[in-house]
């Protein structure tokens, strides 16, 4: 009888922590997939989070107001509107006697302003350069990102938006979240760029979740698998299917991979399992000092002699 009893309390106790780590997972994951208008200051990278920070973190979760832009293109240049998914804009920016157009695709928590020293480089050699807003960020629809995902969608409208206008040469460029949804929508889509350039791609949804708890010295089971789940679920897609190592399989063309040495979002190891799967004509270039972050700035000289040499190469 007492033996029976201590065995309901713990399965009722298990019951009750299960739910409470469930909601709590349930309320990160919307947080960490929806940006919000509030006068909000975002919350730091979590190794920069001091121990009150991190704990007030993993009760509330994180601090993630819109990305807009901050900036506009120095030339002359076009403000774009195409429907997807969601609405999204886009600023194309043309030089005389271009040699083709790359596309530029942000990260996580960005927008495309953030894109306009990369823009000037290739414009520099010679690419007119369409820079694209994902859905929730800059002058695009909604407050929503689903971590490549959706966005992969997106990557296809512009993509097919210029095919339409009569451009053969079409280079992709786009870092983490951006490289990301670039390996899906050429998955998905069949698309057939002239080349890719991608940054920092993650290997999977989990993957990258499990990093933010390994940042914030935080245990990653349960937590990282329910936060994965939730949101997924609140998304509307499996996210635990969302792997870019698999994606990098249905790769063709010529591709640049970047990465900084120093990661600690993405692993070598993710990065070397999607560079093993590109079934192209490939190069791998790492950044010995650089870690997750604008490659172009942190290290500019290297970057663009292999983004240079990459595409005389094509």
């Amino acid at each position: 009888m007492i033996r029976s009893k201590i065995t309901r309390k713990l399965v009722w106790a298990f019951l009750i922590v299960f739910l409470a780590m469930n909601v709590i997972a349930s309320f990160h994951a919307w947080k960490f997939t929806h940006f919000t208008n509030d006068d909000v200051t975002k919350t730091l990278s979590p190794e920069k989070l001091t121990i009150f920070s991190k704990l007030q973190t993993v009760l509330f979760g994180i601090n993630n107001p819109r990305p807009e832009n901050t900036r506009f293109p120095s030339q002359k240049f076009e403000t774009i509107r195409l429907q997807s998914n969601k609405a999204i804009e886009c600023w194309s920016i043309k030089t005389r006697d271009a040699k083709g157009t790359v596309i530029l695709f942000h990260g996580y928590s960005a927008n495309k302003s953030m894109l306009l020293e990369q823009s000037d480089e290739f414009l520099r050699l010679g690419y007119n350069t369409l820079l694209v807003d994902f859905m929730g960020s800059g002058g695009s629809e909604g407050n929503q990102t689903t971590i490549g995902f959706k966005e992969a969608e997106e990557v296809k409208t512009a993509y097919d938006y210029l095919v339409k206008k009569g451009e053969s040469r079409i280079y992709l460029h786009g870092s983490s979240l951006g490289a990301v949804a670039i390996l899906k929508a050429i998955h998905d889509d069949q698309l057939n760029p002239t080349g890719i350039v991608i940054e920092c791609p993650f290997g999977s949804m989990y993957q990258t979740t499990c990093a933010r708890f390994h940042l914030m010295h935080v245990p990653t089971f349960p937590m990282a698998g329910l936060l994965t789940f939730w949101g997924g679920l609140q998304n509307g897609f499996w996210a635990f299917g969302h792997v870019p190592t698999e994606y990098a399989k249905a790769v063709k063309c010529p591709t640049l991979l970047l990465y900084g040495e120093l990661d600690d979002k993405v692993s070598r190891n993710e990065i070397d399992a999607i560079y093993k799967n590109l079934s192209c004509q490939k190069e791998l270039k790492t950044y010995p000092l650089a870690a997750h972050e604008n490659y172009l700035a942190k290290c500019k000289k290297q970057w663009i002699g292999d983004v240079e040499g990459f595409l005389k190469s094509d």
